[in-house]
């Protein structure tokens, strides 16, 4: 089994709820008839077969959004998500960005996609809904960042892209909270969280606060095959030839996988000891194949002297978070809820 295209299902039935299986192995079907063994990549059919929902504003589940040009040049567009009122007809463009409450502290959750640098996008359905699923849970205003996706555009398009769509965020007035100021935190699943963590590392050198970073199963990696690589190769959805795929498809070309941007803390990472970076939450599945990238990554944090949290959820999958319909689904978003919050609460 390891190192082919084949799904474990005997394994991965016995520990996914099988709404969430069959979701996540349409994903992964389809992702095999989009890669190509020479590293180009069916965008064509990949649009066709993403299923996408427009931006409404009207509200759908008590919330509404409506997509916004970050950068015309390349083409950057960014959805918003923000609490709507049920019965309201549908606002005009000046409503859209009418101010945030004046009296609380409104958090501004930026959100990267998953996809591993290639697939997806802000308007896919299954990110449409987790994005409002953040409105709800947190109180917050949700912007998920369409960034452009390799292997089209390598490292850093979607670092620059993410940078961009930080800049416009914090530049926009209606987002200012009572104390002037916009309250930023990045987000991402799998390739996603991967983007949140650079992007906050761009911020390091700049004027704008990021207050914290939430990465869902972040994507890294290494040139060294871990225990957890071998272990679980093929086992949950995912194989090494898939990752290793996608890695050469998102590196500058030639460039091995401890380039920092798979392996943040490997030779060539950069160091964070004495540096001002947002505190981070990074969850873990206990079944994710690159878990132990995962964890070293949490350790070069701690080391680092930089305030983290990691939330390790053993008999968890990838994708765990897209649908609510497992306990370690309410868990997260009770741990996200709480890092965003003005106001936290312990969370047993």
């Amino acid at each position: 089994m390891a190192g082919t295209n084949e799904i474990n299902a005997n394994e991965s039935q016995r520990v996914v709820p099988l709404n969430t299986w069959v979701l996540i192995s349409q994903f992964k079907l389809s992702y095999n008839l989009l890669r190509r063994p020479d590293g180009t990549f069916n965008r064509h059919l990949a649009e066709f077969l993403d299923r996408k929902v427009p931006a409404n504003a009207n509200p759908v589940d008590g919330v509404i959004s409506f997509d916004v040009v970050v950068n015309r040049e390349t083409n950057l567009i960014s959805r918003i998500y923000r609490p709507g009122v049920a019965g309201e007809s549908s606002p005009g463009v000046s409503e859209l960005e009418k101010p945030v409450a004046s009296d609380v502290i409104t958090p501004v959750i930026m959100f990267f996609h998953g996809g591993s640098f290639a697939h997806s996008s802000a308007n896919s359905a299954i990110y449409d809904t987790l994005c409002r699923r953040l409105v709800g849970i947190c109180d917050a205003v949700v912007v998920s960042v369409n960034y452009r996706r390799a292997p089209e555009n390598r490292y850093p398009c979607a670092y620059d892209d993410g940078w961009a769509a930080v800049e416009w965020v914090n530049s926009r007035k209606w987002l200012l909270c009572k104390d002037s100021k916009v309250h930023i935190y990045l987000a991402g699943d799998s390739s996603g969280g991967n983007i949140a963590h650079n992007v906050a590392l761009r911020a390091v050198d700049s004027e704008i606060e990021i207050l914290g970073n939430i990465l869902l199963n972040p994507m890294f990696g290494g040139q060294e095959r871990t225990e957890s690589e071998t272990r679980l190769d093929g086992k949950y959805f995912v194989t090494l030839q898939d990752r290793d795929w996608y890695w050469r498809a998102f590196l500058p070309e030639g460039e091995t996988r401890d380039h920092p941007a798979c392996n943040p803390f490997g030779p060539n990472g950069k160091p964070l000891e004495g540096v001002k970076f947002p505190k981070s939450l990074v969850v873990v599945a206990g079944l994710d194949l690159v878990q132990d990238w995962q964890l070293a990554f949490v350790e070069g944090l701690k080391k680092a002297g930089q305030d983290v949290k990691l939330l390790y959820l053993e008999q968890a999958t990838i994708g765990f978070y897209l649908l609510p319909n497992n306990d370690h689904f309410y868990t997260v978003m009770d741990e996200i809820r709480n890092f965003v919050s003005a106001n936290p609460v312990n969370v047993t």
